[in-house]
Formats: C-alpha cells, sequence, structure tokens
C-alpha cells in the first residue's frame, strides 16, 4: 500500500508538469508554468476522491506523507534554479502567472467554505 500512495503522488506530478509544459507552450513561454501547483491539486482531488470511497487507507497515506515532507526542501531548490532576472525582464507574463493564482484562490475560498459542511 505504500507503494499505491508513492504512485498516486507520482502520477499527480506527471500530469501536474505536463499540463505545465502545455500551458507555457501554449503561452509561447519556454517555461513550465505551475507544474507542481498543478500536481498539488489533483494529488488533493484524487486523494479526496479516493477517501469518499474508502479506498485510501492509512498504508498508502504513508506514501503521500512521506513525500509531502519532502515537498518543502524540493521547492526551495527548484526556486534557487529559476532565473529571476529573466522572470522580471518578462514583464506581464510575469506578473500575470503571480497574481492571476491569488486571486483564483482568494475568490473561491468563499465557495469551497460554503460546500463544505459544518461540523456538529
Amino acid at each position: 500500500m505504500l507503494i499505491r500512495g508513492v504512485a498516486l503522488l507520482a502520477a499527480c506530478y506527471v500530469i501536474g508538469q505536463l499540463i505545465g509544459e502545455t500551458l507555457g507552450r501554449l503561452l509561447r513561454i519556454d517555461a513550465n508554468v505551475g507544474g507542481v501547483g498543478f500536481a498539488m491539486l489533483l494529488l488533493i482531488l484524487s486523494q479526496n476522491w479516493l477517501e469518499q470511497r474508502g479506498r485510501f487507507h492509512l498504508e498508502m497515506q504513508e506514501g503521500v506523507v512521506f513525500w509531502s515532507k519532502m515537498y518543502l526542501p524540493v521547492i526551495v531548490a527548484m526556486s534557487a534554479t529559476q532565473n529571476a532576472k529573466l522572470a522580471l525582464s518578462s514583464g506581464l507574463v510575469a506578473l500575470l502567472a503571480g497574481i492571476v493564482p491569488v486571486l483564483v484562490c482568494l475568490a473561491t475560498m468563499p465557495l469551497i467554505s460554503k460546500l463544505n459542511p459544518k461540523p456538529e
């Protein structure tokens, strides 16, 4: 079961990277646009889907939890390789890539909180 958790995480990561690369190409940017973010969203959605169907077992969760502990060091290492000067000189696209996701998250939070039943 541990390997299934790692496999779920790996599948979400690969799909997220493909979405990020595709989005970058559609925007005519030679970069991955939000691949890790898409991967995390896919992981959250797939984990919830599996939990609702009773298929996300404790052993499977251990595989996901192991790599979630590694998430911050991996992201720090990835961001250290980014070219900040190039991103700033890109202008509007770099700003939109940061501002739009934050605004979307802020706009959807009230909707998500209304969909979630309140504990009694």
